[in-house]
C-alpha cells in the first residue's frame, strides 16, 4: 500500500488516528450515533371523508387511506399505544364546497366531527388541524377569488380566523395555517383570543415552497387549483432569502411553532431557519417524498425501510423538533425492520 506524504500524515493524525475503530461493530456505531426520532415527535397527517363504515387505500400513497369519521378511533388505537405525538387532521369534503369556503367553520362539519370524535376515543391525544380554504372551494386556490381569479389576501385572513376558532371550539389542540396569506398568524391568534381559545396552539406553515412534491397529496384531497397554480402566494423554491424572512415573520405575528413543507429538499432551509429562532420548528415531510420512496423501492432501487430510517434522520438532524409523516402509522415496522 502506498504510504501517504508525512505532511498529510500529520495533518490527519494517520496512522495512530483511525476513524474506522468507532465504526467496527454496532454497539459503538449505535454508542456514537444519534438516536432515531421517537414516537412522540411525530405527527400523523390523515385523511377525513363522509360517509360511514369508510376506510379506502390512497391510489396516490400505498399504506395510507381515507378514513370516516366512525373510523378514526380504530385507526388510532395503535399510535396511542406506542406514544405517537399527535395527528394532523384533512378533511376531504367534495359536496361541500362554495367559493366562501363557509362550510370549512360550521360546528358540524367534517374536521369538527373528526376532532370530537378522537378527543372522545383519546382525550389525551394531540389534535392540530390544516386550516386552509383549497379543500373547501370548487377554484382548489388558498383564498377568496376576486373577479380576476386573484387571491385576496386580508378578507382570506378573515375567513382563516374563523374556521381555526371553529376547531378549537371542536377540541383541537393546536390549529396549523397553511395558506400563505400575509398576516394569517395574527388573524388567527387575534380571532382565537377573542373567542377564548388564548391556549389554542398556533402551529404555522411559516415557510411552505411552491413544490412538485405536493401532487399526491392535492389528488387525494381533491384541491388541486382548477386553473393557474399557487405560485403567487408559496414561497418560491430558489429565494432561500424570501423563505428565511417568512419564518421570520410568523415569528414576530405571534405563532408559537414555525414549520418548513416540504422537508427532504429543503433541510438547508431548516437548519438555518432553526439557528435563527428560538420557537420549536416542525417539518412536513409531505405525500411526494413519501411515495417517491415507496416507487423506487418497488423498482427495486433501494430498500424501503432503510432510506425512511436515514430520511427521517437528515429530517431530524437538520433541526426539526417535530416530524409531519405519513411514515407515522407505520413507525414500529420501519424502526423494528433490520433492513
Amino acid at each position: 500500500m502506498k504510504q501517504p506524504h508525512k505532511s498529510q500524515a500529520l495533518q490527519s493524525g494517520f496512522p495512530h488516528v483511525r476513524l474506522r475503530r468507532l465504526r467496527q461493530n454496532e454497539t459503538f456505531r449505535r454508542m456514537m450515533g444519534t438516536p432515531a426520532p421517537p414516537p412522540e415527535k411525530f405527527l400523523w397527517p390523515i385523511f377525513v371523508c363522509e360517509g360511514m363504515g369508510v376506510i379506502s387505500p390512497l391510489a396516490d400513497m400505498p399504506g395510507q387511506n381515507y378514513f370516516s369519521v366512525d373510523r378514526l378511533g380504530k385507526a388510532l388505537e395503535p399510535l396511542v399505544k406506542i406514544g405517537i405525538g399527535g395527528v394532523m387532521l384533512f378533511g376531504v369534503v367534495d359536496g361541500q364546497k362554495s367559493s366562501n369556503a363557509s362550510y370549512a367553520h360550521k360546528d358540524n362539519g367534517l374536521v369538527q366531527r373528526a376532532i370530537r370524535e378522537i378527543k372522545k376515543h383519546f382525550p389525551a391525544m394531540t389534535v392540530f388541524t390544516d386550516v386552509c380554504l383549497c379543500e373547501h372551494t370548487p377554484h382548489g386556490h388558498c383564498g377568496i377569488l376576486d373577479r380576476k381569479g386573484i387571491v385576496l389576501n386580508d378578507p382570506t385572513n378573515v375567513v382563516l380566523g374563523k374556521i381555526a376558532v371553529s376547531h378549537a371550539a371542536a377540541g383541537a389542540d393546536g390549529v396549523a395555517p397553511s395558506s400563505m396569506m400575509d398576516g394569517k398568524v395574527i388573524a388567527i391568534r387575534t380571532s382565537l383570543d377573542i373567542a377564548g381559545f388564548q391556549d389554542t396552539v398556533l402551529m404555522s406553515y411559516s415557510t411552505k415552497f411552491a413544490s412538485s412534491m405536493y401532487e399526491p397529496f392535492r389528488k387525494t384531497a381533491h384541491s388541486a387549483p382548477k386553473s393557474g397554480d399557487r405560485r403567487a402566494y408559496q414561497v418560491p423554491y430558489d429565494d432561500p432569502k424570501q423563505a428565511i424572512r417568512e419564518s421570520a415573520f410568523d415569528e414576530a405575528e405571534g405563532a408559537d411553532i414555525l414549520m418548513v413543507k416540504p422537508a427532504l429538499f429543503y433541510l438547508d432551509v431548516i437548519s438555518r431557519i432553526k439557528q435563527e429562532t428560538r420557537l420549536p420548528l416542525a417539518a412536513f415531510n409531505v405525500s411526494g417524498e413519501y411515495s417517491m420512496l415507496i416507487a423506487s423501492a418497488d423498482r427495486g432501487w433501494g430498500s424501503l425501510h432503510g432510506m425512511v430510517r436515514e430520511s427521517l434522520a437528515a429530517i431530524q438532524r437538520a433541526g426539526a423538533d417535530i416530524i409531519i409523516s405519513y411514515w407515522a402509522n407505520q413507525y414500529l415496522e420501519i424502526f423494528a425492520s433490520k433492513d
